[in-house]
């Protein structure tokens, strides 16, 4: 038998009332705490002992209401660029269900809501924290209306990976994460093995976290390659078809070749499942053993070839680097890695001159490659490598570890920072993961709109962090750091429709309601609070869903075509006929179709030709100065033959207002068939829509008939960071 005990309380300036069961024989004390607390009618916040002790987490599930979700069924998702975004969504983020059907954009949007408040009733029950399902499924409301309208997304990594089996089964939470950085700074002190960052980067790589890496593990005080003894009978590894199984065969492979007491190891692949199999969790299908065989391969080609000598910075590079070739051959289509090494460094420097290294050619492309640069450096040699192909890019860690945001006072909150992510939008600890939101400012009528769906994308991106990892060094910095990146993308569609003084308003106050929300959140979960909270990312296909330009980069021409490849069987490719787009075979690929998408950017929106690289470096700036606490993901385009012999001024002049920026010579736009991006004039893009049947592109009531599913989104969901192999 149990007592009915209503009780009200309020939270921040809300009045919430909820019932609960109490046994009729709980002892009095816990009575007459709660009467004695529930007397006082002038508290604001119950503190987080009073919640505590005073209230189980034997609550309801968290489920959003059935009544409340079927509102959304037959409401047309908000997707943007005139059918490109549902194209992508369709493609990328709708998961199959049980019944072997494919999501529609609400029960996505469901599915990612529930596992996010899941991981909250989680970490309450484990942490004997309390749980109010009212308010939970109030804030669960919100989320799911501001996430539907595309007003803020979860990364692509979240779309896909939150709420299903990876995490509500398997607890796998890195996979909600984008990116993460590892030193090899420390890798001989005899705590770990010597193969530890590597084999770090390939477990993440594995996961789709994309990685950055330094060369500090390399040098005269370096653990010399020793290779495997000869005086000692091989051993047979049988690997595992799976994940740990291919990264533990490389550890112990690299490993080998620093212990004079381990002999050679043989592989025995027999047990790793055949090429063309479907791949669970991850989707797509299995590669086969090859590309592992040839990493061991070559992993031991590089380390034999430098026997007696210390570990360079060359092999420290080639490694990571096949890695990550190995997980793109892997069926990974794409890598993200980026490389930090000394600017003053020759070697470093060198590594992509595949003259000095042609060996490299074959893989050198898996890395983006910067430097860490001193504050006051001579840009002068640096710059003339910049002009012939963008690289290095520039990482100042000073700034990065002195500053927040840069408008800010120094607080050195980010003191122990090592490196950042293959984007360089979040500074990073070693081992230390980041989790990213992304909002669309366009997407909101007022300020008030606009903070409404802070919250409710800080406390996405903060539920994440409550989420551990399978890697104990990685969690020992998380769980201190609590690093989140709320992002801005659309910022060119912004300014162009409101004004860069509308946008400063925005960003102040923003990132002030930010640090309250973050306040309130952390003390409701009993975590510290996030040692930074916002970033600017490049973004992708996340910003394509909601029709925003990515992150704070301009389009290359205001009117243009994005061209889609999607298989024959493809379930939209009649609906995309009847709606009047146009499409043709692949001229590659004969098991595809290419479809022709127009796209407007928005009015005013001017074309990257018309933005200098100067003003590309102020906004990076602005954006540094009033938003980002982390760092801002900014790959300016430059003209080599008018703006190149400025470019060492330019660097110089913003060395003191930015963390990080990247370069690109603008170059002759090659024209062939079916490119992925074609710029085209008003007028076509007026002829090409006055000729179609639909304007208004909508597959939400389509069945789907591909029972398939999409492969995960990659690393970053940024063809900034991403690079395909050449």
């Amino acid at each position: 038998m149990h007592t009915k005990v209503l009780s009200r309380y309020t939270f921040k300036k809300r009045v919430f009332f909820f019932q609960r069961d109490f046994p009729t024989s709980a002892p009095v004390t816990t009575f007459a705490l709660l009467f004695r607390n529930i007397s006082y009618q002038n508290f604001s916040i119950p503190k987080p002992n009073f919640w505590i002790k005073n209230f189980s987490t034997a609550y309801p599930s968290t489920a959003i209401p059935a009544d409340l979700v079927a509102k959304y069924k037959d409401i047309a998702p908000p997707f943007g660029f005139n059918g490109l975004g549902e194209i992508v969504y369709q493609r990328t983020y709708s998961r199959l269900k049980a019944n072997d059907e494919k999501e529609q954009w609400w029960e996505t949007v469901e599915r990612v809501v529930k596992g996010t408040f899941n991981m909250q009733k989680r970490w309450a029950e484990q942490n004997n924290l309390a749980w109010d399902s009212t308010q939970a499924q109030e804030l669960a409301h919100s989320m799911y209306d501001k996430i539907f309208n595309m007003k803020f997304l979860p990364p692509g990594r979240g779309l896909w990976a939150m709420g299903s089996p990876l995490t509500e089964e398997r607890g796998i939470f890195a996979s909600l994460n984008s990116c993460a950085f590892v030193s090899t700074e420390n890798m001989w002190d005899d705590r770990s093995s010597i193969s530890k960052p590597f084999i770090f980067l390939m477990d993440a790589s594995m996961l789709g976290v994309g990685v950055g890496f330094d060369t500090k593990g390399a040098g005269p005080n370096s653990p010399i390659i020793r290779g495997p003894s000869t005086l000692r009978a091989p051993t047979v590894y049988v690997i595992e078809d799976s994940r740990e199984g291919w990264v533990k065969s490389v550890g112990l492979l690299i490993d080998s070749y620093f212990n004079e007491n381990v002999g050679p190891y043989e592989f025995d692949y027999r047990r790793i499942r055949p090429p063309n199999l479907p791949i669970k969790g991850f989707g797509g299908v299995s590669s086969g053993p090859e590309p592992l065989r040839q990493l061991h391969i070559h992993i031991s080609k590089t380390l034999c070839k430098n026997i007696g000598a210390p570990l360079s910075v060359t092999t420290i590079v080639d490694l990571m680097n096949l890695i990550g070739k190995c997980v793109v051959s892997g069926n990974i289509r794409r890598a993200a890695e980026i490389a930090f090494g000394d600017p003053q460094d020759d070697e470093y420097i060198d590594l992509k001159n595949y003259e000095i290294n042609p060996h490299r050619r074959e893989y050198g492309w898996t890395s983006n490659n910067s430097v860490f640069s001193p504050l006051g450096l001579d840009y002068t040699k640096i710059c003339e490598r910049i002009k012939k192909n963008g690289e290095p890019g520039l990482v100042w860690l000073d700034n990065s570890r002195a500053y927040s945001r840069m408008c800010d006072l120094p607080d050195h909150k980010d003191i122990n920072a090592r490196g950042g992510n293959p984007c360089l939008e979040q500074t990073l600890e070693s081992y230390e993961l980041c989790c990213l939101v992304e909002i669309f400012p366009l997407n909101h009528t007022s300020l008030e709109d606009f903070l409404d769906t802070l919250r409710s994308a800080f406390l996405y991106a903060k539920t994440v962090t409550l989420g551990k990892t399978h890697w104990p060094q990685s969690n020992a910095v998380m769980l201190r750091n609590r690093r989140i990146g709320c992002g801005l993308s659309g910022v060119a569609q912004f300014i162009s429709q409101h004004g860069l003084s509308k946008l400063k308003l925005w960003c102040e106050e923003g990132y002030k309601y930010i640090q309250n929300v973050d306040k309130e959140f952390s003390e409701w979960f009993g975590i510290p609070k996030s040692i930074k909270t916002t970033t600017i990312k490049p973004s992708g296909t996340v910003s394509l869903l909601a029709g925003a330009t990515p992150g704070m980069h301009y389009p290359e021409s205001r009117y243009c075509i994005r061209r889609v490849r999607l298989s024959k069987h493809s379930e939209i490719i009649q609906p995309l006929k009847e709606f009047g787009f146009k499409i043709e075979l692949d001229v590659v690929d004969p098991n595809s179709f290419v479809v022709e998408i127009p796209i407007d950017y928005g009015k005013g929106v001017r074309s990257l030709k018309e933005v200098s690289m100067w003003e590309q470096l102020s906004l990076a700036a602005f954006l540094q100065k009033y938003w980002s606490d982390n760092q801002v993901s900014c790959t300016v385009t430059f003209e080599p033959e008018t703006e190149g012999p400025m470019l060492k001024y330019a660097i110089e002049y913003f060395q003191y207002q930015l963390k990080g920026v990247s370069f690109f010579p603008r170059t002759p736009s090659a024209v062939y068939a079916q490119m992925p991006i074609e710029a085209i004039s008003p007028e076509r893009y007026e002829s090409i829509m006055s000729a179609r049947k639909n304007l208004k592109v909508d597959f939400h009531n389509i069945l789907s008939k591909d029972k398939s599913a999409p492969d995960i989104e990659r690393y970053c969901d940024s063809n900034t960071c991403a690079l395909d192999p050449v």
